[in-house]
């Protein structure tokens, strides 16, 4: 244990007990975590030292002390995201916003609609949520013009994945930002970009398999919801936009001029700019459902609960990082690497790649390897580009690979009717290439544009 490389025993047999507790004795992933933590915390004997505490009690305090440090930074953004989401698809802005596209762009385009409005709403929403709101709409389609199902779900299942994987102020991608120190504003425009050219490849691998794959509509009811009253299309778009240009105009601002005066940085604080996202998608729904105050709150606790146990889950997986980073794997890495040449873009992608196929969750690969990766560069490293690269890696990485050990995939393959071979063929194969794609572009563009 005194090894300078016991810390890479401390990170493997780390991940074979995360990966153990969640997939085969089924424990809930944030119970996981913390025991993995603590796990973490016992066998390493680099913890900080700290005066009349035993090295065992150490390991106990120290990851709830991270959790509680990792819940201070993200828990009202994802608690508001959560709020901004269900106020979205309860006032019909949701739905507002897919048939604007669908209109806008035309029915000959529907895919291209439909891949669309999953990217923008995952950006505040979770996927699987989104994949509900818009699933009756392609099934709708399908039905109504006798074809083109599979192209349908897949640009759906495109759309919402790609935003869910690099865009925050989804869970994984924000704690990602916070686990790398990376400017939210920067990391929300750099998401954005980079997710242009998977969308598009979305289109061309759904169209692909739509030509290659006969799979009629299987699901009973088709049904869509619709709201009698919904807002106007400007209105529908405020929660989503406004937060998302309060907090890019603090980066965008300082990247110009240089410098951060106090009102942008104020405004482009998260915790505001969520904020005021919220108050927009509340009032939204209270006007459009005619709530009064009293049954808005009582609607409110629904998506309170659901965020919950995203957070704990979030802070859970960046106490089990911090753990790791605590045993000293950044030192061993560097001091095993001596010498040699590691692209650390490309051994993001692939830490991300193994959780995400060994445990199925997207969310906790990127929790994990932003930590792992965080440990091992260092605050003070040098990097020939700019660690956002590193970021959106992570977040292409935690797509590969998407099968029965991932809930998303039993989500997509029951709302849609798919079989698990239709959804292996679809879904899994969809993600990975998406996956592959974004990780060729990431490596292309830190060559290209540095941004250091």
């Amino acid at each position: 244990m005194n090894s300078d490389y016991w810390p890479f025993a401390v990170l493997a047999t780390s991940l074979v007990v995360v990966v153990y507790l969640i997939t085969k004795l089924r424990f809930h992933p944030f119970i996981a975590l913390i025991l993995t933590a603590i796990f973490v915390g016992l066998i390493s004997p680099a913890l900080p030292v700290i005066a009349g505490q035993i090295s065992a009690i150490t390991a106990l305090e120290l990851p709830m002390q991270e959790f509680g440090v990792v819940a201070g930074k993200i828990a009202w953004v994802i608690a508001l995201a959560a709020v901004i989401g269900t106020a979205m698809m309860k006032s019909g802005a949701a739905e507002q916003i897919v048939n604007w596209l669908l209109k806008t762009l035309g029915a000959s385009r529907a895919a291209l609609a439909l891949v669309i409005g999953g990217f923008v709403l995952s950006i505040p929403v979770f996927f699987d949520t989104v994949f509900f709101l818009l699933i009756p709409l392609g099934i709708t389609l399908a039905l109504k013009t006798g074809k083109d199902f599979v192209l349908y779900v897949t640009a759906i299942c495109g759309g919402a994945a790609i935003s869910h994987s690099i865009v925050p102020p989804t869970p994984g991608p924000l704690i990602m930002a916070e686990a790398l120190s990376i400017d939210l504003g920067v990391v929300i425009l750099a998401g954005l970009l980079a997710g242009i050219l998977p969308v598009v490849v979305t289109l061309k691998v759904a169209k692909r398999l739509n030509e290659k794959l006969n799979i009629p509509v299987r699901v009973a009811d088709a049904s869509v919801a619709t709201v009698q009253h919904p807002p106007s299309i400007l209105l529908s778009m405020l929660p989503i936009v406004m937060p998302i240009a309060m907090i890019s105009l603090a980066s965008i601002v300082n990247v110009l001029t240089g410098d951060l005066p106090d009102w942008v940085a104020i405004l482009g604080n998260k915790n505001l700019a969520m904020s005021v996202g919220a108050i927009i998608a509340l009032y939204l729904w209270a006007s459009t459902q005619k709530l009064g105050s009293q049954e808005l709150w009582r609607e409110i606790s629904k998506p309170l609960q659901i965020a919950g146990i995203i957070i704990l889950i979030t802070s859970a997986g960046g106490a089990y990082g911090a753990m790791i980073k605590h045993s000293g794997i950044g030192d061993a890495i560097r001091l095993a690497t001596d010498g040699f040449s590691i692209h650390y873009i490309l051994l993001a992608w692939l830490i991300a790649a193994v959780m995400k196929t060994a445990q199925g969750s997207s969310t906790v690969s990127m929790i994990t390897s932003s930590a792992i990766m965080a440990a091992l560069i260092g605050p003070d490293a040098e990097l020939a580009y700019h660690p956002v690269y590193i970021l959106l890696s992570i977040g292409f990485g935690s797509m590969t690979i998407s099968w029965m050990n991932d809930s998303g995939f039993w989500i997509v393959a029951r709302m849609s009717g798919f079989t698990e071979k239709e959804a292996l063929q679809t879904w899994t194969f969809l993600l990975a290439t998406i996956s592959l794609v974004g990780l060729l572009q990431v490596v292309l563009m830190s060559w290209l544009l540095p941004l250091v």
